[in-house]
């Protein structure tokens, strides 16, 4: 009985530690993200007036000013009908700090930050 509680344990622990490397991995590899840090994530729709003066606003006084606690950016597009999302892609991809995702693809992220 004893070794069948030990393989047990074993196993759920060998489990647990493969769950949090496999976490680690995605974030290292498919993020660009610290995982560390205070992240910000900006919901906005059909925003494509003002989107771009709003984030490079946001991204100058983090780059440049005394908000350097802020190490991530996640614009979630809430299923903009116009080209805000993509004047905030162009803009990630000056800018490695910012990611844009759907709000589906913002909670699974932070999801995994969590775990991980």
């Amino acid at each position: 009985m004893e070794f069948i509680l030990n393989t047990i344990f074993w196993t759920l622990a060998l489990y647990g530690l493969y769950e949090i490397v496999k976490n680690i991995i995605y974030i290292n590899t498919y993020t660009r993200f610290k995982s560390k840090g205070i992240y910000l994530i900006i919901g906005v729709k059909n925003q494509e007036d003002i989107i771009e003066g709003f984030l490079r606003s946001i991204l100058f006084k983090i780059l440049y000013g005394r908000e350097d606690y802020f190490k991530n950016i996640i614009v979630a597009d809430l299923e903009s009908t116009d080209n805000t999302k993509e004047i905030s892609k162009r803009l990630s991809k000056e800018y490695e700090c910012l990611k844009v995702l759907n709000w589906k693809e913002a909670r699974e992220l932070m999801d995994n930050i969590d775990e991980g």
